[in-house]
């Protein structure tokens, strides 16, 4: 097996990478690109720390073959506001503090706005089952599953999307 050169788009750039064989997702977006919102977890697809949107579809990055990702849309935390403003998911992450150590909090924001743009008026349930692929050990969920149920309420009151 021998290196190969894919095309990806991610956060909205084009990229073309060189991979080696069998290279995850994470392995390129955390070492070639560089984009350390993405988590080394357990690197087992049990924590959800490496959550990434891949068209738009909630992906666990270390489970991902990079070369699976040829031709996609890539979305990792750092692409989800590209104006760096706060927006409502963020901004009821940090008034419910529901980002502790912060370690999971990358993957778990990812998943929230996987969830939202699904499902923009999420019951506690659908949080809880949104969520369910990434752990937290700081927070004991309460105060991520409220931050996401205020996100949900401000932007159905505004309209907007998650991210």
């Amino acid at each position: 097996m021998e290196d190969k050169l894919i095309r990806l788009t991610v956060n909205g750039r084009d990229e073309a990478v060189v991979i080696r064989p069998l290279a995850t997702l994470q392995d390129v977006l955390r070492d070639t690109l560089e984009l350390t919102a993405v988590k080394s977890g357990c690197g087992q697809g049990g924590c959800g720390s490496c959550s990434v949107l891949v068209d738009g579809e909630l992906r666990l990055s270390c489970l991902t073959l990079a070369e699976r990702a040829e031709g996609a849309e890539v979305t990792t935390l750092e692409g989800l506001n590209e104006t760096n403003a706060i927006v409502p998911l963020q901004q009821a992450f940090v008034e419910n503090y529901a980002a502790q150590c912060g370690y999971c909090t990358a993957g778990m924001v990812v998943a929230a706005k996987a969830l939202l743009d699904r499902n923009p008026a999420p019951s506690r349930d659908e949080i809880v089952e949104g969520l369910s692929g990434n752990l937290c050990r700081c927070t004991g969920f309460a105060p991520i599953v409220r931050a996401v149920q205020q996100a949900a309420q401000a932007l159905s009151d505004t309209g907007e999307e998650a991210s």
